[in-house]
């Protein structure tokens, strides 16, 4: 309790002889003035209550840095890119509980030998919101829209990317239950435009790695201030009856083709993740993580029921003064689909037996004046989708996908660190005919 002049001076009256010869008038004004003092003293402590109950915190994002402003942000109090991320790197203090963040892309193709099919779309756009019920339990929703229409008759898509409810079980530990992204790699998490160098999305997190790969289940967090982060958790998986034996669709991702992404997703064999991060030295990051899950879902209509996936990711990242350095390399394994290819006499698509990529990316902030910056950057992956195949029918003969060798240039300029305008340049060593020239526009909040 705060001790004001005035109850001082109370005390000091009624403990003194004097007292004694108080009247009864006086002694009654002296009790007015320290109820009115209560008074006050109860409406602060209200106040302090009142803001300590309402303070939000969007939902947890791996560290992630900016290089547009040149300093290190800790996203693991927000939600988006970076990052998620995605927007929303920054713990919000409101009159209420409810918070609102997302992000935004838009993006002009033209490929270089074919000016025809040059396209411009709003490929996505976010909405997020979140609400804290108390200091310790939170939800959050990430609402998504590409390519601006949803309809029957058009290639739109509208979904939730995120729908779970988080809980701190202790300092340095926290569970999510829900629909929520995969802390596998650097993208899949921290993917608003303003946070990833190129019009669109690296390669390997695109055909290796699904892009925003989320699953229903429970997963934990803890973090050490030492600087090492660890992710586990138990989700659902993979369907493999979803594989388009009789298109090459899945070359663009193989798991990809078969994610269920929440929609009535079969869940007779689930999947288990674990991931670990160090943080700890300022501008570095190195990690890795492991996915280990069912897609034959147990069903009696495909000839490979325990049929399994695993995948598996190292990935490093170094910011020093202007530079922004990283690398990451992913393989995936399916297991137990030989069964499931031979079923299908002359299969036009068979399910292969791995599937891998690596990129290495560098940038440099080559100019910067308050919120603008310039930041050209460089990127080499290498990609292949579909390696070696079992139980093929006889005299069947399957060529390996061939590798994807991209080499991306471009540059990023920020008018603000939360908006940022990109250009670039994409040549695939192997095929001509995918060059192309990228522009687009991000921006999260």
């Amino acid at each position: 309790m705060k001790l004001t002049p005035s109850l001082i001076a109370c005390a000091v009256l009624c403990l003194s002889p004097s007292t004694q010869a108080q009247t009864a008038k006086e002694v009654a004004a002296e009790m007015r003035l320290m109820r009115e003092e209560l008074r006050h003293l109860r409406a602060e402590l209200d106040a302090i209550k009142k803001q300590k109950n309402t303070e939000f915190i969007t939902p947890a994002k791996p560290v992630t840095y900016e290089l547009a402003h040149g300093n290190l942000q800790d996203s693991q109090k927000g939600a988006g890119l970076q990052t998620t991320h995605s927007s929303r790197p920054e713990v919000e203090s409101a009159a209420n509980a409810v918070n609102m963040f997302g992000y935004g892309e838009l993006s002009l193709v033209r490929p270089k030998n074919n000016r025809a099919d040059t396209v411009a779309t709003a490929r996505r756009g976010v909405l997020g919101f979140g609400y804290r019920f108390n200091e310790r339990t939170r939800f959050a929703a990430e609402l998504e829209i590409e390519n601006a229409v949803v309809s029957a008759g058009d290639q739109g898509e509208a979904a939730f990317e995120q729908l779970y409810v988080e809980h701190d079980i202790d300092d340095g530990l926290s569970a999510k239950m829900g629909l929520f992204l995969l802390p596998i790699g650097y993208m899949n998490e921290t993917h608003e435009p303003t946070r990833y160098f190129g019009v669109t999305r690296n390669l390997v997190e695109t055909a290796i790695i699904p892009t925003t790969w989320r699953e229903m289940g429970l997963g934990l967090r803890g973090t050490r201030d030492s600087g090492w982060r660890w992710d586990a958790g138990v989700v659902t998986s993979f369907d493999l009856n979803k594989w388009p034996t009789n298109s090459a669709d899945s070359q663009a991702s193989p798991l990809g083709a078969i994610h269920q992404e929440g929609q009535l997703a079969k869940a007779a064999s689930l999947a288990y993740y674990g991931a670990l991060n160090f943080d700890g030295i300022p501008g570095v990051n190195f990690g890795g993580s492991l996915f280990q899950g069912g897609i034959g879902q147990k069903q009696n209509t495909i000839a490979s029921p325990n049929a399994s996936v695993t995948l598996a990711e190292i990935h490093t990242k170094w910011q020093v003064g202007a530079w922004d350095l990283s690398a990451l390399v992913a393989q995936g394994h399916f297991h137990d689909v030989s069964a499931f290819n031979a079923s299908t006499k002359g299969i036009a698509n068979p399910v292969p037996d791995q599937f891998r990529g690596w990129y290495a990316q560098a940038a440099y902030r080559l100019w910067r004046k308050g919120d603008y910056s310039l930041v050209p950057f460089a990127r080499y992956e290498r990609v292949n989708t579909a390696l070696g195949y079992s139980g093929v029918f006889a005299g069947q003969v399957y060529d390996n996908a061939p590798e994807s060798k991209v080499i991306t240039a471009g540059v990023s300029y920020y008018l603000h660190p939360q908006v940022v305008l990109k250009m670039d340049m994409q040549k695939y060593q192997n095929n001509s005919a995918l060059d192309r020239l990228n522009m687009g526009v991000g921006f999260h909040y």
